[in-house]
């Protein structure tokens, strides 16, 4: 079998591996216009921030490619014939495959905002990206963030690590809005306030001004402010790469349309990742997922049904982590901004408003937990998933949350106090906080 594969992220990676310890004998070939090697996409700002250098986001080393007969080809897919099995490269060669793995990933959302397309404009995600920013912020006064979500709190922390003033630009009330309830919202913003980052609410992005030599002088905003900047990050999310895809045969829609076994409309063709669309989704799930976890396990997915062992793709318990400056974010299955129809939440914020904890669960008793956010605490995956596979009843998490607290041990413990103030909220389901022992007690 040969196998090639389209894009060295996560997803490809993950799949090539697994097929090499499937079937060791296998032919395998990467390619990636991107980089010559596969690297921690998620490491990128720390890069620009000095935290990193280049060659510490590669978590392999160069010699073990070849070590594991993984044959790399740094080149851009230009057209893919499945009739002939075959894909086109940008140096004007062919290859031909058995069976071929499309993980392209991503590319940044535009808007078709008048001077977007200036010098000194860019999205945020991938190496070129990041040689344009480190090339565009040198030496600068100001940037405007455009976006209020993961990325745009990226490029507002990358900024403010070099010392040029941002503003952010957020569409919705209060930050990351589709996401976030306001009272976490909030917690997130005052990282914003403490590291003089400014950020305008409700505003929405207008016009980008250029100077004389083709560079963005000015941004103007939908309430006609215009802002002095010399860079601006266009954060308003991403769109699967359907470059290729395009150039074939290959049904589409926002993505490149899978079944459950990551399959494509084409025999022998295979799509996962940023890149995939899941024709029937399962209940309660999206049918593109952009998450470095579940590229990891459908890249795994993929390998399985390759080497002849028919599997499913099940993602399972939704899972998500950031950081906002200082601040940690989790969050773990159903945990909408607002409310919905049945369900409920319980949520404890500390005085300091540096910590804080919420708690999804089902309105009808036994009150079922569903899904947690947390910020600035840590939880325990494992215990996290558990409880909500097992549809564990609200008082038993609370009764037992000593359990899922993953911070060290000298950090502060908010167990009591959050079981305070549950009681103090629903006296009519009085809890008492167990020790680490009995019920979860493994973890």
């Amino acid at each position: 079998m040969h196998l090639v594969i389209i894009g060295n992220g996560i997803t490809g990676v993950t799949c090539a591996l697994a097929v090499r310890r499937l079937r060791p004998e296998a032919q395998i070939t990467i390619i990636s216009s991107e980089s010559a090697h596969h690297y921690s996409r998620t490491a990128l700002m720390y890069v620009y921030m000095g935290h990193l250098r280049s060659q510490d986001i590669k978590p392999y080393e160069d010699w073990f490619w070849a070590e594991n007969s993984l044959t790399l080809v740094h080149a851009s897919a230009t057209a893919l014939h499945t009739a002939e099995n075959q894909i086109t490269l940008d140096n004007g060669s062919t290859l031909r495959y058995d069976q071929l793995l499309l993980a392209t990933g991503s590319e940044s959302k535009l808007a078709d905002w008048p001077g977007q397309h200036l010098a000194g404009v860019q999205g945020f995600y991938n190496l070129p990206d990041l040689a344009a920013m480190t090339r565009d912020t040198h030496g600068i006064g100001r940037g405007v963030v455009v976006g209020g979500g993961l990325i745009g709190a990226e490029l507002a922390e990358m900024l403010h690590s070099r010392g040029i003033a941002a503003t952010v630009l957020v569409r919705a009330p209060h930050f990351w809005g589709s996401v976030l309830p306001p009272e976490e919202a909030q917690l997130v913003d005052r990282q914003f306030q403490e590291n003089h980052v400014a950020v305008q609410y409700s505003t929405e992005l207008r016009e980008i001004l250029g100077d004389d030599q083709g560079r963005v002088r000015a941004v103007v905003t939908t309430a006609g402010e215009e802002i002095a900047c010399q860079w601006v990050g266009l954060a308003i999310g991403v769109t699967s790469n359907l470059s290729l895809a395009k150039t074939s045969t290959l049904e589409t829609d926002r993505g490149i349309l899978v079944d459950e076994y990551l399959r494509t409309s084409v025999p022998n063709v295979y799509a996962a990742g940023d890149c995939a669309q899941f024709r029937q989704p399962g209940a309660g799930e999206v049918s593109i997922e952009q998450l470095w976890y579940t590229g990891r396990m459908q890249g795994e997915t993929v390998a399985q049904n390759l080497c002849g062992q028919p599997t499913p793709y099940r993602r399972g318990v939704w899972y998500n982590s950031a950081k906002f400056f200082n601040l940690e974010y989790q969050t773990y299955g159903q945990a909408p901004a607002g409310s919905e129809a049945g369900l409920d939440s319980f949520y404890w914020e500390r005085p300091s408003g540096r910590v804080a904890l919420r708690i999804y669960f089902r309105a009808e008793a036994p009150h079922a937990v569903v899904g947690f956010n947390a910020l600035g605490l840590r939880l325990r995956h494992d215990v996290c998933e558990q409880w909500i596979q097992q549809r564990a009843p609200l008082e038993t998490v609370m009764a037992h949350l000593g359990a899922a607290n993953f911070d060290p041990e000298f950090f502060p413990q908010h167990q009591k106090a959050i079981v305070a103030a549950f009681n103090q909220r629903f006296p009519q389901l009085p809890v008492t906080l167990k020790q680490k022992k009995g019920l979860f007690a493994r973890f």
